[in-house]
């Protein structure tokens, strides 16, 4: 018997009946009943004598249900336009191109700045008791072309851009800053800066007291802010001290830390066993020690810590603070108060922030479409935002594993969803394939228990 992949059906027209992107569907709707599509349309006014034909808040959460799709070009704005039924009369790609390119250089602040004024009615209701923690990372974006502007070679020899992000512990983006690739990953500057903007990303509860020069009786709520060793630097520590924001930054190796480590090996009783993190299965054999009596941190704001974990080598570890044939070691530096082991817990979850960068190369970041600067900044905000937006449709209206899915996951299960126009009296009905395994979760959302 030949072997076959498919069936034997035949491929016709004429199903003008069918439509695909029932979970985009769902997802635009979500984007006009929180008040982002009226955000955005408030902060991104058409210009002109004319008005518009197409309101500029509705372009641009076409374009976030794009990106949300997988979209990476303004063209790929047609496919929506073939869908009607769903999405109704639909920008050109002509029309999204020039709403991009006239934001000019305030268009990642009022992209974003409407995205937090969604945060601040979805976090009303949040419980503050706890610290908030913000990771802020750079990554490099790859460009194959000279023609756009601020694009340069960067430290890994590859050539394009090398933006620097800043998002909630919990994955959700605050900022994006906008930076050639010949930028430095160390720029103490750019990350004040970045770190400025997010704060003000943030509902007022949760900002007051954080802006440069406040007085440390209002903040109404502790904010820590995590860096790799990128943010190791005196200088950035007494910023974030001056903004009332505690730090804990990955420390480099120095004579003095390393000092300080071969001070510790003689005493077994200061190393306690590591906390496991959350979702470890198997027990964990690090340790970690507080060796902030072994060390002088000259230029350091007071009350700074020097945590130290150590774990059996393996292969592939990375590179250590301190030589050993035994152990890796790695630490760093806050001005945390509490259980060492806790505090060593929540500075590995850092690297959670690699999760969140990839999500957002996933969903637009990753190509930057557009030769003009301010243009493609544009866009690395409305990735930011696109992202938000899901990350919000998926703790409000998803359960399961959904509720935690990549955006691979989310395009092949939910957004793409196919389904069959009925007309009702008066309404329009989608029905969807009862096979298909995204559809459940669909109509858990249109008809909750």
């Amino acid at each position: 018997m030949k072997p076959t992949s498919v069936t034997n059906a035949q491929l016709t027209g004429g199903g003008d009946r069918v439509v695909w992107g029932a979970g985009l569907f769902a997802l635009g709707r979500f984007a006009d009943r929180v008040g982002l599509t009226e955000a955005l349309s408030a902060a991104v006014p058409a210009r002109g004598e004319r008005a518009p034909v197409h309101d500029r808040g509705a372009v641009l959460v076409h374009a976030l249900l794009v990106l949300a799709g997988g979209g990476e070009a303004c063209t790929d704005i047609e496919y929506l336009r073939a869908q009607r039924e769903l999405f109704g009369e639909v920008a050109s790609d002509s029309t999204l191109y020039r709403t991009l390119t006239g934001l000019g250089p305030g268009g990642p602040e009022a992209l974003m700045g409407a995205a937090a004024a969604v945060r601040e009615r979805l976090w009303a209701g949040r419980d503050r008791g706890r610290p908030l923690v913000v990771d802020v990372d750079s990554t490099l974006v790859e460009i194959h072309s000279e023609n756009k502007e601020g694009a340069a070679p960067h430290f890994k020899g590859g050539y394009g851009f090398h933006p620097m992000v800043c998002s909630t512990a919990d994955g959700e983006p605050l900022w994006v800053k906008q930076r050639p690739g010949n930028a430095a990953a160390n720029d103490i500057a750019d990350h004040l800066e970045v770190i400025d903007a997010a704060v003000s990303m943030l509902p007022e509860p949760d900002a007051a007291g954080h802006r440069p020069g406040d007085d440390s009786e209002l903040a109404q709520r502790s904010l820590v802010v995590r860096i790799d060793a990128a943010g190791c630097s005196a200088k950035l520590a007494k910023g974030l001290r001056d903004r009332n924001i505690g730090f804990m930054v990955s420390a480099r190796s120095t004579p003095g830390i390393q000092a300080a480590i071969r001070g510790a090996l003689g005493d077994p009783g200061r190393w306690h066993n590591a906390a496991k993190r959350p979702r470890q299965r198997k027990p964990g054999r690090a340790q970690v020690a507080d060796l902030t009596d072994l060390v002088d941190l000259p230029g350091w704001p007071a009350r700074t810590r020097l945590i130290v974990r150590r774990e059996p080598l393996h292969p592939g570890a990375q590179r250590s603070l301190f030589g050993s044939d035994n152990y890796r070691y790695w630490g760093f530096l806050t001005d945390r108060t509490g259980d060492t082991a806790q505090l060593d817990r929540l500075m590995r979850s850092h690297a959670d922030v690699e999760n969140a960068i990839c999500r957002l190369k996933d969903s637009g970041l990753a190509r930057m479409p557009f030769t003009d600067w301010h243009a493609n900044s544009a866009w690395a905000a409305l990735a930011m935002t696109g992202l938000a937006l899901v990350g919000w449709f998926q703790t409000r209206c998803l359960t399961g594993t959904l509720r935690r899915a990549a955006p691979k996951r989310l395009r092949w299960q939910l957004w793409h969803l196919p389904a069959v126009v009925c007309h009702s009296a008066r309404r329009v009905l989608l029905r969807l394939p009862q096979q298909h395994p995204g559809a459940r979760a669909l109509l858990a959302i249109a008809h909750p228990r």
